[in-house]
C-alpha cells in the first residue's frame, strides 16, 4: 500500500473532527479532497496542508443531501485527485429538542445529513473505491448510535442508522479488499460541542463554562475528546494495519461506552 500515492475523500472537511482527519490523512502523505458546503473553512484547511508540504483539493458546495451534487462532486474529484482509496463520512448536525417538539422538518434534515448522506457518498464512491484497491470506508457516527441521549431523537436515529449500514455494507463487501468501519466519538471539542453548550446555557441559566464540565463528566476520563484523538483512529483505519477489522462501531470516548 503505498500511503503517499494515495488519495483520500473526506466530507466535513472544514472544522472540527472532519478537519483533524483531514490534516491527519495529508500529513501522511495522502492526496485529500476536502468536501464541503462553505468554502472559506475548506480554503483555510488547503492552506494548512499546502503549508506543511501536502496536497488537498477544495470542493465546496458539496451538499450530502444533494444525490447530483454528490454524483458531480465525487467525479470531479475522481478526474482531479485519482481513484478514491479512502472515504471518510464526516459530515454531520446535531441539532436538540425534545421529542414532542421534534418537527418533521427537524426529522429529515438530521436524517438526510447524518444517515441519507452517508449513503449517497458511499453509493456514488464505491465503484472508484473498489478500483483503487485496499478501499477503506470510514463513517463518523458517535456513541448516540451506540446508547440513547434525550433532547436528541433524530440524531441518535440517524447515526444509530450509519452503525447499521456500516456492518451491511461490511459484510457485503466482506470478501473483497474494502473494509467498512464506524468511529464513535463522545462528546468532542468542537464547533458543534460549542453549539450544544449554547444550546444547554440558554435553557439552564448555568455558564457556558459549568455547561461544557456537565458534557465533560459524561466522560469517565472526566474531559472532552479531542478532535485529534478520533483522526488517529481514523489513521489506523485507513492503513494495511487494520485489513482484518470491518464491520465495527470503535468508540472514542473515554469508556463512556463498552461493548460486550
Amino acid at each position: 500500500m503505498n500511503v503517499a500515492k494515495r488519495h483520500a475523500f473526506v466530507t466535513g472537511a472544514g472544522t472540527g473532527i472532519g478537519k483533524a482527519i483531514a490534516l491527519a490523512l495529508a500529513a501522511k502523505g495522502m492526496h485529500v479532497t476536502l468536501a464541503g458546503r462553505r468554502n472559506a473553512p475548506l480554503a483555510e484547511v488547503k492552506e494548512l496542508i499546502s503549508g506543511a508540504g501536502g496536497v488537498a483539493y477544495v470542493l465546496d458546495g458539496f451538499d450530502v443531501t444533494d444525490a447530483a451534487v454528490v454524483g458531480q462532486g465525487i467525479g470531479w474529484a475522481i478526474e482531479t485527485a485519482g481513484e478514491i482509496s479512502i472515504l471518510v463520512n464526516c459530515a454531520g448536525e446535531a441539532p436538540s429538542a425534545p421529542f414532542e417538539k421534534t418537527e418533521t422538518e427537524l426529522w429529515n434534515r438530521v436524517l438526510g445529513i447524518n444517515l441519507t448522506g452517508t449513503f449517497l457518498v458511499t453509493h456514488a464512491a464505491l465503484a472508484s473505491i473498489r478500483l483503487a484497491g485496499n478501499g477503506r470506508i470510514i463513517n463518523i457516527a458517535s456513541t448516540a448510535g451506540l446508547t440513547g441521549y434525550a433532547y436528541v431523537s433524530a440524531y441518535c436515529a440517524a447515526k444509530h442508522g450509519v452503525i447499521g449500514l456500516t456492518r451491511s455494507l461490511a459484510l457485503e463487501l466482506a470478501r473483497s479488499d474494502v473494509t467498512v468501519n464506524a468511529v464513535c466519538p463522545g462528546f468532542t471539542d468542537t464547533p458543534l460541542l460549542d453549539n450544544a453548550v449554547e444550546t444547554i446555557s440558554g435553557k439552564t441559566g448555568r455558564s457556558h463554562d459549568e455547561a461544557r464540565a456537565s458534557l465533560a463528566r459524561a466522560n469517565p476520563q472526566g474531559r472532552l475528546v479531542m478532535p485529534r484523538e478520533v483522526a488517529d483512529t481514523v489513521l489506523w483505519l485507513a492503513s494495511e494495519k487494520s485489513s482484518a477489522i470491518t464491520g465495527q462501531a470503535i468508540p472514542v470516548a473515554g469508556g463512556e461506552v463498552m461493548g460486550g
